[in-house]
């Protein structure tokens, strides 16, 4: 089988790049999705997002043990179904700051600096993507929001380009369900002619000519089959499919796959390293009432299947706010997530008996930096993930300073009159610098936004060019969230869109 492009991966950019790809009709597309297709009922239902943890459409992945997390193996889930991630994330459309995407243009050429992917967010949002208000928040929501602005902090419109305050969520759905990238971009496109779509099809490396990529080698019903393409090959696996796939292809540091037996094609030491991501500390209260504590009770799921109203349109995270941990810091360094609901263990725990909330801070810019490396030399072996969470102390110390925020916002009256005792760390009696210590090293999870595994710049070390093609091949590009230089002071949904269009002009532009 031949194709002009072939997209390896359909989740926030790869289904993007598939659906600008094959407007042009000349040309033939052919995407692999190593997952099956977006079919099962709680990619669609909001709030049920945590019932595809651990299924077959997460990758389920697992970091090493942690060091600074008192040993513990973070779980890591990773969409594995058409729309990738985005198929399976809570939703949160947060652009981040315009000081991010200018950081970017200083290290990777001013293509990406937030004036010139400004246009891109503007073409997002105004269609295909569906950037909604949420149709049922929870009055607690609004509740945080008042201890918020009773705390001093400004309430204010979400997705400005310098945010300074606290906001409900706008969220990624269509009259009340999720509107993943492989409904607004990938199911269109399947209707033309000239694309085609392969389901549970794994990759297992990318096939060269000399040093020009000329094809995709993957796993499919069992069978080894080959794809070829005649003009370039796009990985968009995200940050850590996308470089296990590299070194599987002989795209490495050389002594490293030299342990697994795999020669270098090229030597790219950087080839899963600079990873980064963001860890949230989310602490837990009982509540008096009006959570998502009853989400799945039978009235609450006619109102969603009769009205697409009510809990289970929540994204969970429903609202959200950025702060700084010390005040002479020109931009923030800390985001403050709420959810009206006991998102407790990554929601995947023994259910907790009664109404709770969840709140706390994410460590926007982290300074640790981990690895994605090769377990061994079989695609199916899931890569060594280990972010070093906070190896570097700085770290610590702001998430702490996050922490005391999050005290004093539930100390409020507008939380003192709706919480009760904390549930979150267990044991825990009172928000004291030790209760504060415990959430830290024992509650604390990924917020879901790995990158930086297959980072872009102008230098020679980069493993992809301003342009996303990867050094030292032809005919090879990476666009995903693998590509971005530095971590976002937001959510990584809607950037990794933005690359996706983005790659899709450059692509196309030749």
């Amino acid at each position: 089988m031949d194709a002009d492009y072939i997209v390896v991966g359909t989740g926030s950019a790869g289904a993007v790049v598939a659906n600008r790809l094959s407007a042009a009709s000349d040309v033939r597309v052919t995407v692999l999705e190593a997952g099956p297709p977006d079919k099962d009922r709680f990619i669609h239902i909001p709030a049920g997002f945590a019932r595809l943890f651990h299924s077959e459409t997460d990758w389920d992945y697992a970091t090493e043990p942690q060091k600074q997390l008192d040993g513990r193996e973070i779980y890591w889930p990773r969409g594995k179904t058409l729309g990738g991630s985005s198929s399976m994330n809570a939703m949160m459309w947060v652009r981040g700051f315009a000081a991010d995407y200018d950081e970017w243009g200083e290290v990777a050429g001013e293509g990406w600096n937030y004036a010139n992917v400004e246009k891109y967010f503007t073409r997002i949002e105004s269609g295909p993507l569906v950037v909604s208000e949420q149709r049922s928040p929870r009055s607690l929501t609004a509740a945080w929001l008042a201890a918020a602005a009773e705390c001093g902090y400004r309430v204010e419109e979400p997705n400005s380009a310098a945010p300074e305050g606290f906001c409900q969520t706008m969220v990624t759905q269509r009259r009340g369900a999720r509107w993943s990238t492989a409904d607004a971009y990938l199911r269109p496109a399947m209707r033309r002619p000239n694309l085609t779509v392969i389901t549970e099809a794994h990759a297992t490396r990318v096939l060269f000519d000399g040093n020009r990529a000329v094809g995709v080698e993957y796993q499919h019903g069992g069978r080894r089959q080959v794809v070829r393409a005649r003009r370039e090959v796009v990985l968009c696996g995200g940050a850590i499919n996308s470089p296990q796939l590299l070194m599987l292809s002989g795209i490495g540091d050389r002594e490293l796959l030299a342990d697994h037996g795999i020669d270098a094609a090229v030597h790219q030491p950087e080839v899963g390293r600079n990873l980064a991501d963001h860890l949230c500390v989310p602490m837990g209260f009982d509540a008096d009432a009006d959570t998502l504590f009853a989400a799945e009770k039978p009235g609450q799921l006619v109102n969603y299947l009769l009205r697409r109203r009510g809990m289970l349109t929540s994204n969970v995270g429903e609202a959200y706010g950025f702060v700084r941990s010390r005040d002479d810091l020109e931009v923030p360094d800390l985001e403050l997530i709420f959810a009206p609901a006991p998102f407790f263990d990554e929601g995947h725990g023994d259910p907790y008996p009664r109404h709770a909330i969840a709140m706390g801070p994410i460590l926007l810019k982290p300074k640790s930096r981990g690895s994605v490396t090769l377990r061994s030399a079989d695609p199916f072996d899931k890569p060594v993930i280990d972010p070093q969470y906070l190896s570097d102390p700085d770290d610590r110390d702001v998430l702490l300073a996050g922490l005391r925020i999050t005290a004093r916002i539930a100390q409020s009256p507008a939380m003192r009159a709706v919480l009760g005792a904390i549930a979150r760390p267990t044991g825990a009696t009172e928000l004291s610098d030790e209760t504060l210590e415990t959430a830290l090293t024992s509650v604390s999870h990924t917020l879901y936004h790995p990158v930086g595994t297959c980072r872009m710049g102008t230098d020679d070390a980069s493993v992809v060019d301003p342009t996303l093609r990867v050094r030292g091949v032809d005919g090879l590009r990476v666009a995903d969230a693998s590509v971005m230089p530095t971590i976002i002071r937001g959510h990584t949904h809607a950037p990794s869109v933005v690359i996706g269009e983005r790659a899709s002009e450059l692509i196309l532009a030749g």
